[in-house]
């Protein structure tokens, strides 16, 4: 039986610290040499159990050869937890309500948006002082309250939630969600109003938050370490979409085009009279990233036909169509290990298009074609990339497969009982 929920908010004054980003080397191998080290994980070096500080999962954990990434999957009534390299389950969790989920970043943790907040799922991977090891997952009593739980934006070495329904934001340090028993430490900012908003925290304590209320949202204002505000953009109209490129470049989606802060704000023009940009990719190591587009505002269901390139060094915005006939959705973009922008097409082919260029340079088929959802609820393919590997969902299939972004070989698939919704991945 597992224990009542208790939902803990602790509002703290810190100073953020500047602390330098990890960034992952691609190794070219198969699933099982997946091993991205996002942060240091907690439990001690001499407990020979592998047990970490405030965690159930640990408690049966075994010492692993190398770092264990896992998969956490929605579905209706549930999250699934899978090996990433057999794409065996390994955790199956009860919970109702349409569910989302989003990695914490600290290469253990998700975090799954519920009725009551951001509730703390242990993937029961991590690393510690070059030993891995591997536990059963655990959905922890843990939430981080939140009226209307929208956005996880992880940057840097901080974790940034958002809530909706009050426009409350809280920020934490990622890696002491490892540590803590319980919740780590927070920092709490208040938006001017309540609305569907995202925040950012850089790498020297600057905030930067949307700006809205429930009629609609404007644009983006920035706050420093002390909370006091020290410039606002309002040329955002329906901002949504947000990423920090190479430089800790902020860039922000905008239904007229994109929005970037370096230190001072620049606009971007779509161009298109309506150019939505409403999902935004990056890497640390790229000036460049890759968004989502839409163009017609009239459009009947979820499925998108181009892809947007904004290059932050030369402030140019790029629209580049996709081979005819071929669609995708919000869930279907990613980034590869060469930067590449990762499409998951309606015709069933995952398709790299250079992130200079926009040339489409590899198409690889992988499930059957497919069509865009009448509501963006509703399952249908999803994609994930870690360390070279794209993870897409089959919900035709109850399935999920494994492929090599560098050869197209589907390395493992998984069935699953179950129809897949939303993805994440934690990298162990």
């Amino acid at each position: 039986m597992t224990r009542p929920m208790r939902m803990i908010v602790i509002a703290v004054r810190v100073h953020n610290m500047n602390t330098a980003r990890l960034t992952s080397p691609w190794r070219l191998a198969t699933v099982g040499a997946v091993g991205l080290l996002v942060a240091g994980c907690s439990s001690p070096a001499d407990d020979a159990s592998g047990s970490a500080p405030g965690s159930s999962a640990a408690a049966s954990a075994e010492s692993v050869a190398a770092p264990q990434p896992r998969i956490t999957l929605t579905y209706d009534g549930g999250l699934l937890v899978l090996d990433a390299d057999t794409l065996e389950v390994v955790g199956d969790h009860a919970l109702d309500g349409f569910l989302r989920v989003n990695a914490a970043g600290d290469g253990r943790h998700s975090l799954v948006t519920t009725e009551e907040g951001f509730q703390v799922l242990d993937a029961g991977v991590w690393t510690d002082g070059g030993q891995s090891w591997a536990g059963p997952s655990a959905l922890t009593d843990d939430v981080f309250a939140a009226d209307t739980a929208g956005h996880v934006v992880v940057h840097g070495d901080r974790t940034v939630l958002f809530a909706d329904g009050t426009g409350d934001i809280t920020s934490f340090t990622t890696a002491d969600l490892l540590t803590a028993d319980g919740l780590p430490e927070t920092r709490e900012w208040t938006s001017e109003a309540a609305h569907h908003g995202v925040a950012i925290e850089l790498e020297d304590g600057t905030l930067l938050s949307t700006l809205g209320d429930e009629e609609g949202r404007t644009g983006v204002r920035v706050l420093d370490a002390d909370g006091q505000e020290t410039a606002r953009n309002e040329q955002c109209p329906g901002v949504h979409g947000e990423g920090t490129v190479a430089g800790d470049v902020a860039v922000f989606g905008c239904e007229d085009g994109i929005l970037i802060y370096d230190g001072e704000f620049t606009k971007l023009t779509a161009p298109d009279t309506y150019g939505r940009t409403g999902n935004i990719f990056t890497t640390e190591d790229s000036p460049v990233a890759v968004g989502d587009y839409n163009d017609d505002p009239d459009a009947e269901g979820y499925e998108l036909t181009r892809v947007a390139l904004v290059d932050t060094t030369t402030d140019q915005l790029t629209v580049v169509p996709l081979p005819d006939g071929v669609a995708y959705t919000f869930r279907d973009l990613a980034r590869g290990p060469q930067d590449e922008a990762v499409v998951l097409g309606t015709d069933g082919a995952l398709h790299l298009i250079d992130e200079q260029t926009g040339q489409l340079t590899a198409s690889y088929p992988v499930i059957d074609a497919w069509e865009g959802p009448a509501e963006w609820q509703d399952p249908h393919p999803a994609l994930k990339v870690h360390d070279g590997i794209a993870y897409v969902t089959d919900p035709a299939a109850d399935a999920v497969h494994a492929v090599d972004l560098a050869t197209g070989e589907v390395l493992a698939t998984g069935d699953l009982g179950v129809t897949p919704v939303e993805i994440a991945v934690v990298t162990g």
